[in-house]
């Protein structure tokens, strides 16, 4: 006996769907359900990655970067010491409109995520088939920063999402916004907006212009090249392109744009700048910039050590400056001395720039770029030169490489053998890279040609190690706050000349105390140099003034400068 069920009538869709698609619809709906539960999956995954992380850490001020010479000793600066924290009723409106501009137009409309931006980035993304756009908001900024989060993956980038959603969650938006200008990087040595108004303007960020505040911003993306002490031209350019974002947005009208872009900008002098201690520190920083991002550098902690030796530094800027001083004391001296600085004058007393490279590595064992670092931060071992006799080694070194001789004290008879093409192109590959084209007469034997101390240093460097050409460099290795190595420095050489011919034009040096030496001041005896290759370093040092100005008859300064070297000794 059958039993008979009534038939139920079939699904809406299916009524309304042609049947061939009914297999499709349904496979899609199973797919979607199945999407649904695995990013369910995932989301709650990263939230509970999320979770163990200490949000207090975002409002934390940061811990300094330090920094330590070759022996492992700390090198005292303060500018890691002076972070000042600022409050929402510190930071002017403008600046606040300025960073909406220029980071995260939408920073005050989205949840810590630009949904449409993080879309049109990871399009981007897959096209590049590289992390080439980010699409960071300041709240993902922020959550990056406070937590370290450095590598480029996907799995962090879900990460970074989650915590920026908790930030959201848990501080207000000017909260936000206020950590976030507390806790990056603003170059020269600057952290967060206060120290950055300080150090830029001499004033507090409450205090700033709407000029300063749009060039501050615009100098986020790129602290390092986009700092008004070092590129001034740069800086201004990026303020223009924050004020041009305000327009855009309806922030302020073109009228008023055009006003702000023709303040003028007074920048701090150079004397009453307190970023760095020092001129070695001060390279140490610009050499921190190029190695790291911003970001790493924003987010605090960081150990430097250095290739500098803290003890020769100091020696060898001792030595110096009893050299000089006892200069000034001559009768005939009729020169200003530092005693007589006015502040906010360039200095018109006499100057020197010594540099130490270590021959075999390229590191720099010693960095003294001037006299007195409070009158001026000039860095004069990056300053051109005219090197007058100090440029016979390097005719000796292009002679010798092409097989002739190598007359000591006799530069242009030396030369001679090659011609002045020759000499310039062996010299450059020794590191010398002089100030405008090479002379292409016999004046170049003589030296009538500009370079730095620094190119000295490193010619010298290769003239003792064999013919090959070291880099210089200052920073040996850094680690992050947890002690993780970030960075290691290799030493690089390049085979710039045979070994023979390193040591044939090592000979025009003086032998004095197991070291090779020359010492000597130009024909126009406006520069001094006393070159000193050691046995484990290459040293460069010039002494004159910042205007072409004769400092001394060349027999009385050449012993000065021999007595010198021969306080040195032979380390």
């Amino acid at each position: 006996m059958s039993t008979w069920r009534p038939i139920s009538p079939p699904p809406f869709w299916k009524r309304w769907l042609p049947e061939r698609l009914h297999g499709p619809v349904k496979l899609l709906f199973q797919l979607s359900i199945t999407g649904v539960i695995v990013l369910s999956g995932i989301a709650f995954f990263y939230f509970m990655l999320a979770m163990r992380f200490n949000l207090d850490d975002v409002a934390k001020l940061p811990v300094g970067t330090t920094f330590y010479d070759n022996k492992g000793e700390e090198i005292a600066a303060p500018g890691s010491s002076g972070r000042k924290l600022v409050t929402r009723e510190d930071i002017p409106d403008f600046l606040v409109k300025s960073l909406q501009a220029r980071e995260d137009a939408r920073f005050f409309e989205h949840s810590g995520v630009d949904v449409r931006g993080l879309a049109r980035a990871t399009i981007r993304n897959i096209k590049d088939r590289d992390f080439t756009q980010g699409a960071s908001t300041l709240s993902m900024q922020l959550a990056r920063n406070s937590f370290k989060m450095k590598q480029k993956s996907m799995h962090r980038k879900f990460l970074e999402i989650a915590l920026t959603l908790r930030v959201e969650a848990r501080y207000s938006k000017n909260e936000i916004l206020t950590h976030y200008l507390n806790r990056i990087y603003f170059g020269a040595g600057a952290y967060g907006v206060e120290q950055a108004a300080r150090t830029y303007f001499g004033k507090s960020t409450r205090d700033l212009t709407d000029g300063e505040c749009a060039l501050i911003v615009g100098i986020i993306r790129g602290p390092h090249i986009f700092s008004p002490f070092r590129n001034l031209d740069a800086a201004l350019e990026q303020r223009s392109q924050t004020l041009t974002r305000l327009v855009a947005m309806g922030f302020i009208d073109q009228a008023r744009r055009d006003a702000i872009a023709a303040e003028p900008v007074k920048l701090v002098p150079d004397e009453q700048r307190e970023t760095q201690t020092s001129y070695a520190l001060q390279a140490v920083r610009r050499e921190l910039d190029m190695i790291l991002d911003n970001e790493d550098i924003a987010a605090g902690g960081l150990k430097v050590s250095t290739t500098i030796n803290a003890s020769w530094q100091q020696r060898l800027e001792n030595e110096l400056n009893l050299a000089v001083e006892a200069l000034e004391k001559e009768k005939s001296w009729t020169h200003p001395v530092p005693e007589q600085h006015v502040a906010g004058e360039k200095p018109a007393y006499v100057l020197f720039a010594a540099i130490t490279t270590e021959t075999k590595t390229g590191a720099t064992l010693a960095l003294i770029g001037g006299r007195n670092y409070s009158h001026s931060r000039v860095d004069c071992t990056l300053a051109h030169r005219d090197l007058g006799s100090a440029f016979e080694p390097f005719v000796a070194a292009a002679a010798a490489e092409r097989g002739k001789l190598v007359l000591p004290g006799k530069p242009v008879q030396t030369g001679r053998q090659i011609g002045p093409a020759e000499v310039a192109r062996i010299a450059k590959r020794c590191g010398i890279d002089v100030a405008g084209p090479y002379q292409q007469t016999e004046d170049l034997f003589r030296g009538s040609v500009a370079a730095t101390p620094q190119e000295m240093s490193v010619g010298l460097a290769t003239l003792g190690n064999k013919g090959r050409r070291p880099k210089p460099y200052l920073i040996q290795e850094i680690r992050d706050s947890t002690g993780e190595l970030v960075y290691s420095a290799k030493p690089q050489l390049t085979q710039a000349i045979s070994a023979s011919a390193a040591l044939d034009a090592a000979s025009v040096l003086s032998r004095k105390n197991g070291t090779r030496t020359f010492t000597g001041a130009t024909g126009s005896e406006r520069d001094a140099w006393t070159l000193r290759l050691g046995p484990g370093g290459a040293t460069a040092i010039w002494i004159g003034f910042d205007k072409p100005t004769v400092i001394a008859s060349e027999p009385r300064l050449k012993s000065l400068l021999d007595e010198f070297v021969k306080r040195l000794g032979n380390d």
